[in-house]
């Protein structure tokens, strides 16, 4: 062990939106802060570097306008005209709905009331946003950070190293130091140059989930879960978690469920950020499902595509997916997808198959060719009236009947060729289970039913938000503001 402690006022592990988010907010208090980063600092940034969306509340172009740089009212006006607002009953009664009512309510509260206020205090520490637009065009976020979220990191790096902030590069934390009071008083962690001690007084763990460990993902998902692709880092393998709980900590929320979506069946392993910003940012998602039918190779459907908007649905999707045979589908679509412009921009690169015959084109990707022609002429079949409406705001309740399972909104026939189907798969991106903590100090609850004195959590580490299913973007908001929350209590209790 190194000879020399190396002490901060506060110590955060992590380098991600939440971690930057603790790190900026501790600074404010004028505190000294140090960062420790398991990546290389080329790869900085976590699953935050490969996202795009923050959800948050909003009343009006009021409300955007401090957001987005340089935007004529005209602008401003044209993304008030897509979706007027969000407002704080929107928000809780989302949550609620993709969780089935199972969100924590005193985290979601805070979720809610304080997403509008944190994402104008971002903005005030240098992040912007953009109008939301091209691969990312069948979310339902009328803004997207500006560079998504690769640009998002960036612009935390360089205010925070104008602050002041120490960063630790490829070095992974490895226990939590206490002393004899139980109080968190720092990190023992591996470093470039062996193992080293920081001293702090107070710690901040905002260092991801378990998504990146395959043992974890078995002992807690379920079979099959160890073979899954991760559309993410390969560095969040649940260090943090284990850390925590090693002391006591008291594990919280759903640690069965996980955020996974349709990807591309040739996503790779895991993603890196360096290499996902060389490609342009260019993702493997693959989002254009509810307008579509996915079936199985065995022809037949298994979910309802269009059971609600697309950012509303698609973090579940996933796990549909990886239980049918050989943990793929297909995405089926005729031609007037392509009229109607449908496809992200990223569906260039698609894997996939066009025919123009539903024979010929089960063939190229196969599937049973007899049940998935059945499949298809029961579907266009069961179809009701109604107008389609593609609208990725608000659902269109063009639906179908009398065929299991229900299509609920988006039902678009199959029967103009060429058609084309698309190969998916399912990619995890985080976990939904967590640490227990305060919702208004983000300190960490022991198992004993007490707080942990110099402990704080931050993002994915914060357990009991997310339920099976969650909403697009949701995930980064709750970790800059849970993440501003922890870097001020972490702070103002270093200071006393």
């Amino acid at each position: 062990m190194a000879s020399e402690a190396i002490h901060y006022d506060v110590l955060i592990v992590g380098a991600g939106n939440a971690a930057c988010t603790a790190a900026l907010s501790a600074l404010e208090q004028k505190v000294s802060v140090g960062m420790l980063e398991k990546a290389s600092k080329k790869d900085r940034g976590g699953n935050s570097a490969l996202t795009g969306h923050m959800r948050f509340v909003f009343h009006g172009v009021e409300d955007l306008r401090p957001l987005i740089r340089n935007a004529t009212e005209a602008e401003l006006q044209s993304l008030i005209d897509r979706l007027p607002r969000r407002t704080e009953e929107d928000s809780w009664d989302e949550v609620m709905r993709v969780t089935n009512n199972q969100s924590d309510e005193d985290l979601l509260q805070v979720h809610v009331t304080e997403s509008r206020n944190t994402v104008h205090w971002l903005a005030e520490n240098g992040q912007d946003w953009v109008p939301s637009i091209g691969a990312q065009a069948l979310g339902d976020n009328i803004v997207m950070m500006n560079g998504g979220g690769y640009g998002m990191q960036q612009r935390y790096y360089q205010v925070l190293e104008k602050r002041g902030l120490k960063m630790y590069y490829d070095t992974s934390a490895l226990e939590l130091m206490q002393d004899s009071q139980g109080r968190v008083t720092g990190v023992v962690a591996l470093t470039p140059n062996g193992i080293q001690t920081f001293t702090a007084k107070a710690v901040i763990l905002a260092c991801g989930s378990f998504e990146s460990n395959p043992e974890m993902r078995a002992r807690y998902l379920g079979p099959g879960w160890d073979m899954v692709r991760i559309r993410g880092v390969p560095f969040n393998t649940g260090d943090g978690l284990k850390m925590a709980m090693d002391i006591g900590a008291m594990p919280y929320g759903s640690w069965t469920t996980c955020h996974a979506s349709p990807q591309d069946i040739n996503v790779p392993a895991y993603t890196v950020p360096s290499s996902h910003a060389l490609a342009g940012g260019d993702s493997m998602d693959r989002y254009v499902y509810p307008y579509s039918i996915m079936v199985n190779s065995n022809g037949e459907r298994f979910a309802d595509e269009g059971e609600d908007t697309r950012g509303r649905t698609y973090a579940k999707m996933g796990r549909a997916i990886l239980t049918q045979p050989g943990g793929v589908a297909f995405q089926i679509l005729d031609a007037k997808a392509r009229k109607l412009n449908l496809y992200p921009s990223n569906y260039a690169k698609a894997t996939g198959a066009k025919a123009n015959t539903l024979e010929k084109l089960a063939e190229e990707l196969d599937i049973n060719a007899a049940n998935f022609v059945r499949t298809v002429r029961d579907f266009n079949a069961a179809i009701q009236p109604g107008e389609f409406n593609p609208d990725r705001y608000k659902l269109d309740g063009k639906c179908t009947a009398g065929i299991t399972p229900r299509k609920s909104n988006y039902s678009l026939s199959i029967e103009e060729p060429p058609f084309e189907g698309w190969a998916v798969r399912c990619g995890m991106t985080f976990t939904f289970g967590g640490m227990k903590v305060d919702a208004k100090t983000a300190q960490m609850q022991h198992v004993a039913g007490r707080p942990i004195a110099g402990l704080y959590a931050a993002g994915e580490m914060v357990g009991g938000l997310w339920v099976g299913n969650y909403a697009s973007g949701s995930g980064m908001m709750a970790g800059a503001t849970y993440g501003r929350i922890a870097g001020r209590e972490a702070a103002l209790a270093a200071l006393t």
